[in-house]
């Protein structure tokens, strides 16, 4: 394996981060604030607990992977996305580096970002609202499947992608509402049976369930079958990425 130039992929991407450091960093943070005055102000005053849990830390687990998907999506896609639209792809494609190599690399900063912002929030969300996490090598572990499998999706969303326009299309209309209908801030248990059965078919929402469980053991799922579901779109996402490459799907056009 070319890990020197798995590092500079991954450094380079890294160092995007820096010089973004309000966008990357700064505003997700302060959204994410804004989701815990909003929401724990005006719901959190009518509902009070939900499973023996206050609504205010019932929430913390839903807004880390609401930020957790789409900071993960954005990143990958941007990174491969960018070098094709400037022509630098095809310098990475001469490049004695393998396919493999090159999805480590822009995959490996963008998850690695995402996991770091995750973290970030939720050292945030214990300056408002009191905290537990009975199960911390399980949220870890949610934490890096998520990061790793949606900055995949990433990554296939920018190889797809041939336009600004197509870039946003699916975190804004597909990922976003996948994950507010997801039980990010609510159980499904407090919706009426026909709906609950609907949610079921809602793949967001046992990545949430699997990762409130690590931290409450409440769930809306059982964790395996979370644990089942995220790792079936991983294989998915890495079937699809290999394809891709296989074709030249995007990438030699």
């Amino acid at each position: 394996m070319n890990l020197y130039a798995v590092k500079a992929i991954y450094l380079f991407e890294m160092a995007r981060t820096w010089r973004t450091l309000f966008q990357s960093i700064v505003s997700p943070v302060i959204s994410t604030s804004l989701y815990f005055v909003v929401f724990g102000s005006a719901i959190g005053s009518r509902i009070t607990e939900i499973g023996g849990v206050s609504y205010g830390s019932f929430i913390v687990p839903g807004l880390i992977m609401l930020s957790l998907l789409m900071q993960s999506v954005s990143n990958a896609s941007f990174g491969i996305y960018f070098p094709k639209f400037t022509g630098t792809i095809y310098e990475l494609l001469s490049a004695p580096i393998s396919y493999f190599e090159i999805v480590l690399g822009y995959v490996g900063a963008a998850a690695t970002k995402s996991i770091i912002l995750g973290l970030i929030i939720l050292a945030t969300a214990g300056l408002f609202v009191p905290l537990q996490i009975a199960h911390p090598v399980w949220m870890l572990m949610f934490l890096v499947l998520t990061a790793v499998s949606f900055s995949l999706l990433g990554f296939i969303i920018g190889i797809w992608a041939d336009n600004f326009e197509k870039l946003q299309i699916v975190p804004l209309l597909v990922v976003t509402p996948l994950v507010f209908l997801g039980g990010s801030f609510y159980s499904i248990d407090m919706l009426p049976p026909i709906w609950q059965k609907v949610t079921l078919f809602n793949p967001v929402l046992y990545l949430i369930s699997g990762f409130r469980w690590s931290f409450y053991e409440i769930n809306d799922v059982s964790i395996g079958l979370s644990l089942a579901v995220i790792t079936l779109f991983l294989a998915i996402c890495m079937a699809t990425v290999w394809w891709i490459f296989k074709t030249g799907y995007q990438v030699k056009s």
